[in-house]
C-alpha cells in the first residue's frame, strides 16, 4: 500500500505510479492516490479524454474526490477483484472512496458506468467533489444542465450524466459538492454515458451495492481460472488482472497500454499513444495468458485478427500492419494536441501513432508463437485460419531479409536487426512445427531451408567476435536487451557457450541493479530526441534468460528487485528512471505479461 499526503493546490501532479486502474473491459480511468480521476476516456480505451488532468492539470479536466480536512492515504485493491480502495485517515475519522466500473457481462447492469462510493468507516469527515470534464482531449466547449442530484454535460459528440445521493452545485461549466460523512454514512456518485437529456434510472444505495457485489464476483469468477500456485502469486494475478483490463470486450483486441504521452523522459520528446493493439504486444499478451489458463482471451484475440487482418494484403508493411485500432481500423494517424501542456509540462501530447505504417519483421514470429501455443494448449487451428498462416509464412520466406524499424520502433532509418531476423525464424519455425504435428498441407521443402538460412546467417552475422556476444544489427557491434530472446524462443540452448558469453556482456553494460537498457542511442541513434529509463519487459527477460542457464540464485535476487519496483498496487509503467520511478505510459502491458512467464519459468525452474 501507499502512504501519500491528500490532494494540496502545490501539487499539480501527481507521480505516475501514485495511480490505480479500474475498468470495464471497454474502457479505464486512472484514479490518483488523493482520490482523483484524472484519466479517462469515453465510451472507449481510444476514445478522447474525458478527464485527462495527468496530461494538463489546468486544462485537461478531472473528477476530484477527497476529504477537506488534511489526511494521508492508502490505496489497494479489494481482494483477488480490479476495484480500487483509497483509505483517508484524518485526525476525525477514517474515509474510503470504492471506486469500480460494472463490467457488462458481469450481471450488474447493461449500461456503462463509473461508480464512486465514498463511506466514513469511523468518525467523521468532511469530503469535498468536484467534477470538472472537459471534452475532447479539453479542446471542446460543453453545456452544463442541473437536475435533481444529477447534472448532464452535454458536448457536440458524448453526454455524460452524473448522478449523486447527495445535492449537486453548479460551478459555471463544472459541478461540485461538499457533505460530511460520519461511522457508516455512505454518499455515491455515478457518471455515465446517456443519449439523450432524460433522466437515466438513479444509482441509490442499494443499487450501488449490487452492482458492487456483482462486480466482484466477476472479477473472482474470472481469476479462479488461473492454475499458476507458485510463489509469486499475488503479483502474477495483479498482473492478470491487469492484462484482462486492458482488453476490449467488444472485439477480443488487447491494447497496449491504456494512456497516452506519458513521458519516457521528463521534458524529452519519447511520448506516444499506446492504446491501440500492437500485434507484438497482444501475441505476447495472450502466450502469458495461456500460461496461466486463461483461453477465452487467447480465442477472442484470434478472432479479431482473423477478421483484422486476413483483409489486408501485401502493403508497404507486408500483409500484417504493427498495430491496429481496438475496432481493427488500420488509419491511426499521429498528430499533436498544442494545447496541452503534457504530464508536469513534458510536451508533445500525441494521439494516434505513426509507427502504425512502419515495417517491422518481428512481428510475424510473435503472432506466429502465439497461434503456435493456441493450436498446442486451447483448440486445433481451423482449416481456415491455417491458409492465412500459410500466406504469413510465404510472405516471411520472401522478404526475411530486409532492413526494418525493428521491434524498438526507432525513427533513424531502418537497418538488419537481428531480432527481427530471429523472429522470422521463429514464424517459420513455429508454422513448421503446427504442419508437422497436425499433419497440415505445407510447403516444408521451401520452409525448412529459409528456416535454416535465417538460423546460419543469424549466427554469422549477428555475432561480433570483438564484443564476444550477439549484437543489434549486423555490420554493428552495439548490444540489444532484444537479444535476451534468444534462448527464450528456443534459437539457441541457454547453456550454449555463445550465448552465456552474451549473457555476460549484457549484464556488464545494460545491467543496473536488475534494471536493463534496451540499448545504448548514444551508440545506437535511433532518430528521436531525449533519453529514456530502463526498459521493465528486457528486466524481465533478463530474469528468464537467467533463469534458463541456471543461474537461479541470480534470476530469484533479479527478479525480487524488480518486484520492489512495482507501484504500491503491483502496476508498472513501460520504463523506470535512474531514480526507481515509473516512467511512460501506464499501465503497460508489455511489462506485466513479461512479468508473468519470468514468475511462472523461475518457479517451475526452483522447484
Amino acid at each position: 500500500m501507499s502512504g501519500a499526503p491528500a490532494q494540496h493546490e502545490s501539487v499539480r501532479y501527481l507521480p505516475i505510479a501514485e495511480h490505480g486502474l479500474i475498468g470495464n473491459l471497454r474502457t479505464v480511468a486512472l484514479v490518483g492516490t488523493n482520490g482523483a480521476i484524472d484519466w479517462y476516456c469515453c465510451p472507449s480505451f481510444d476514445s478522447p479524454s474525458v478527464f485527462a488532468a495527468i496530461l494538463d492539470a489546468d486544462r485537461g479536466g478531472a473528477f476530484a474526490l477527497a476529504p477537506t480536512v488534511p489526511a494521508s492515504t492508502k490505496q489497494f485493491y479489494f481482494p483477488d477483484t480490479n476495484v480500487l480502495i483509497t483509505r483517508f485517515f484524518t485526525e476525525d475519522g477514517l474515509g474510503e472512496i470504492q471506486d469500480f466500473m460494472p463490467v457488462a457481462d458481469s450481471g450488474a447492469s447493461d449500461r456503462d458506468r463509473l461508480i464512486r462510493r465514498v463511506v466514513c468507516v469511523r468518525g467523521t469527515i468532511p469530503f469535498q467533489a468536484r467534477v470538472t470534464p472537459r471534452f475532447g482531449y479539453g479542446a471542446h466547449p460543453h453545456t452544463v444542465r442541473m437536475l435533481d442530484r444529477a447534472a448532464l454535460f452535454a458536448s457536440e459528440e458524448l453526454s455524460l450524466m452524473l448522478t449523486a445521493t447527495v445535492p449537486l452545485e453548479r460551478e459555471e461549466k463544472d459541478v461540485g459538492a461538499e457533505f460530511e460523512l460520519s461511522q457508516g454514512d455512505m454518499v455515491v456518485f455515478a457518471l455515465e454515458q446517456v443519449s439523450s437529456e432524460a433522466l437515466p434510472p438513479r444509482c441509490p444505495l442499494a443499487e450501488a451495492e449490487r452492482e458492487f457485489a456483482a462486480t466482484v464476483a466477476f472479477w473472482r469468477r474470472w481469476l479462479q481460472q488461473s492454475r499458476y500456485r507458485g510463489r509469486w502469486r499475488e503479483m502474477v494475478h495483479r498482473s492478470a488482472l491487469t492484462l484482462k483490463l486492458l482488453t476490449y470486450a467488444p472485439t477480443g483486441a488487447i491494447v497496449a497500454a491504456p494512456t497516452t504521452s506519458l513521458p519516457e523522459q521528463l521534458g524529452g520528446g519519447r511520448n506516444w499513444d499506446y492504446r491501440y493493439v500492437w500485434v507484438r504486444d497482444a501475441a505476447f499478451a495472450v502466450y502469458a495468458l495461456l500460461r496461466l489458463g486463461f483461453t477465452e482471451e487467447t480465442e477472442a484475440f484470434m478472432g479479431f485478427l482473423t477478421r483484422h487482418t486476413e483483409r489486408r494484403g501485401n502493403g508497404p508493411s507486408g500483409p500484417l500492419q504493427v498495430m491496429y485500432g481496438i475496432d481493427g481500423r488500420t488509419e491511426l494517424p499521429e498528430r499533436e494536441l498544442s494545447h496541452l501542456e503534457g504530464y508536469q509540462g513534458s510536451a508533445p501530447v500525441r494521439v494516434g501513432n505513426g509507427a502504425a505504417t512502419q515495417l517491422q519483421l518481428d512481428i510475424y514470429g510473435a503472432l506466429l508463437d502465439s497461434v503456435y501455443l493456441y493450436d498446442m494448449w486451447c483448440r486445433p487451428i481451423s482449416s481456415g485460419h491455417w491458409r492465412a498462416v500459410c500466406a504469413l509464412v510465404d510472405w516471411v520466406c520472401e522478404s526475411w531479409d530486409q532492413p526494418d524499424e525493428g521491434v524498438w520502433e526507432t525513427r533513424g532509418g531502418r537497418k538488419k536487426f537481428l531480432y527481427s531476423r530471429l523472429m522470422c525464424w521463429v514464424a517459420i519455425d513455429r508454422a513448421i512445427r503446427i504442419a508437422q504435428h497436425r499433419s497440415l498441407p505445407a510447403e516444408l521443402d521451401r520452409w525448412g531451408p529459409v528456416r535454416d538460412a535465417i538460423y546460419l546467417r543469424i549466427m554469422d552475422k549477428g555475432w561480433s567476435p570483438t564484443r564476444q556476444a550477439f549484437v543489434q544489427h549486423e555490420d554493428g557491434d552495439v548490444l540489444d536487451a532484444a537479444v535476451l530472446m534468444m534462448p527464450l524462443t528456443k534459437f539457441v540452448s541457454p547453456s550454449d557457450p555463445v550465448w552465456l558469453s552474451t549473457l555476460d556482456a549484457l549484464g556488464r553494460e545494460l545491467v543496473s541493479d536488475s534494471l536493463v537498457w534496451r540499448y545504448d542511442p548514444k551508440a545506437s541513434p535511433d532518430g528521436l530526441e531525449g533519453e529514456e529509463g530502463t526498459f521493465s519487459i528486457c528486466s524481465f527477460w533478463y530474469v528468464e534468460a537467467l533463469t534458463r542457464a541456471g543461474r537461479l540464485n541470480e534470476a530469484r535476487l533479479a527478479f525480487e528487485k524488480m518486484l520492489t519496483y512495482a507501484n504500491h498496487l503491483g502496476l508498472y509503467a513501460e520504463e523506470i528512471s535512474h531514480t526507481g520511478e515509473q516512467q511512460g505510459n501506464f499501465p503497460q502491458a508489455f511489462t506485466h505479461l513479461a512479468l508473468i512467464s519470468a514468475a511462472f519459468n523461475l518457479d517451475r525452474a526452483l522447484g
